[in-house]
């Protein structure tokens, strides 16, 4: 992608360019189209999230525990299915793995389904 001189700024903005000139900078922003190429920032993580993993493979699943333990979500609802691979791995994953220091607490709610509680995580500027 091309880096933007004083010069090609000017010339999108038809007048001369001063970087301190918010009329300039809104009318380059809105030329740019800089609103749809900047992604929003995220919000604030979920208090509850429920994760069905019914039909999933055992990769699909880890990857989907471990985005949601790393989200900042307090607790989630996570849903193995009363039989499977699953049903066994997850509280071996919860206890044994790189997933157990996110967690606070796993509680089976049913045959199939965890009540998991997550660390909150520090944010590292703060």
């Amino acid at each position: 992608m091309k880096q933007l001189t004083d010069d090609d700024i000017a010339k999108m903005a038809g007048t001369a360019f001063v970087p301190d000139d918010s009329a300039t900078r809104r009318r380059v922003r809105s030329e740019l189209q800089l609103s749809r190429r900047i992604p929003a920032p995220v919000g604030a993580a979920p208090a509850h999230v429920t994760l069905d993993l019914h039909q999933h493979t055992v990769d699909q699943a880890w990857d989907e525990i471990m985005a949601v333990a790393t989200s900042g979500a307090r607790r989630a609802t996570i849903i193995t299915g009363a039989s499977g691979v699953l049903r066994k791995l997850f509280p071996q994953w919860v206890s044994e793995s790189i997933l157990s220091p996110y967690i606070l607490s796993a509680t089976p709610i049913n045959n199939g389904s965890f009540d998991v509680k997550f660390k909150r995580i520090k944010n590292e500027n703060s």
